[in-house]
């Protein structure tokens, strides 16, 4: 256990700013390099075809993955790897992903788990590429494992996906006697949302409460195409001033995982939508309160984008969030209109 905290401890304090490179560059350099780190039976490991069904089968249970996990890298490959990450992310996004990873040490001990135990593994998240890097054909990379899974495309040297973008936290608040002890890694997605249903007055929670029974689950699970049946809530034009701003700062909570680029593309698309179609649901017993410990499920949904949060398992201390772009996961919308448009 030891081992795997220096690791990650290591791997949070190499954060360094991101460069004025464009992202989709650096991301192409970062994996690029990855790549030629590894050997052949490596490589047969971690890359993959482009067009292989491989890149949809992502899942945030602990299981076995594809891929080329963190145990089989050598220090400089797992270097190579978390560079890759550090491409896509923000400081804020990365220092998640890593205390996410960091988890499965405090369930090893909460589980009394050995510490070589295979099932709460901090290095067991795979990372794949999918497709050639060097050239100007469709490409892309992921990182997979227990709470989380990311995804990112690019095509003629422009990043045109970023979702499915999984971040799951158990704990969610670490409460165990451990050197993480009080951590809670997704503290404002559960806050802000908190404050924003708090805020509604029963004309507008009659609008936003869904359901008064909290799911298990995010509804849309690790489908590779998102969907919900109908876009239900309470719609932003119909929230007051302060609460478009909470809900704006949760909506932001999100994106802001994201390196800035890829932050304000998404933004960019939103707003060329209209934020005034986004929704915020709800679902909980508004009899017990909604309050921290109490299950609670949310989504912020409009046409082109899908937020789901839901903390409801061990005692609704167990969060699983996900980001869903309804027209572009794994970047397929406008790989279509690529090829679309190379066919002519």
């Amino acid at each position: 256990m030891k081992k795997h905290l220096i690791l990650l401890a290591g791997l949070l304090l190499a954060f360094t700013p991101p460069s004025r490179e464009p992202v989709s560059k650096e991301m192409a350099a970062a994996a690029q390099t990855f790549v030629n780190s590894l050997d052949a039976e490596q490589r047969k490991l971690a890359v993959f075809p482009f067009d292989s069904e491989e890149r949809f089968d992502w899942h945030y249970i602990p299981r076995k993955r594809n891929g080329l996990p963190l145990k089989q890298m050598n220090p400089q490959q797992q270097k190579a790897a978390m560079a890759l990450l550090k491409t896509t992310l923000s400081e804020q996004g990365y220092e998640k992903v890593t205390s996410i990873i960091d988890l499965e040490n405090v369930l090893r001990v909460v589980e009394n788990r050995p510490p070589n135990d295979t099932y709460r593994d901090p290095e067991n998240y795979s990372f794949s590429v999918f497709g050639d890097v060097s050239n100007k054909t469709p490409w892309g990379w992921r990182i997979d494992g227990h709470h989380l899974s990311l995804h990112f495309s690019s095509l003629t040297g422009k990043v045109i996906g970023m979702t499915p973008t999984f971040l799951g936290s158990n704990p969610g608040i670490v409460r165990a006697d451990v050197p993480q002890k009080g951590r809670q890694i997704l503290k404002q997605e559960e806050a802000l949302a908190l404050a924003l249903v708090n805020s509604l007055n029963s004309d507008q929670l009659a609008r936003a409460l869904i359901s008064e029974t909290c799911p298990n689950d995010i509804v849309t699970t690790h489908t590779r195409k998102a969907s919900i049946e109908k876009m239900e809530g309470i719609s932003f034009p119909q929230l007051t001033s302060s609460q478009q701003k909470t809900f704006l700062s949760l909506l932001e909570t999100y994106l802001n995982n994201y390196h800035v680029t890829l932050k304000n593309q998404q933004m960019d698309k939103l707003k060329k939508v209209g934020l005034d179609k986004l929704v915020f649901a709800w679902a909980g017993d508004r009899q017990v309160g909604f309050g921290p410990g109490k299950g609670q499920y949310y989504r912020i949904q409009g046409p082109t984008l899908l937020i789901e949060y839901d903390n409801s398992q061990n005692n609704a201390n167990h969060v699983h969030s996900v980001v869903r772009d309804l027209t572009n996961d794994f970047g397929e919308d406008m790989l279509a209109e690529h090829y679309k448009t190379q066919h002519k």
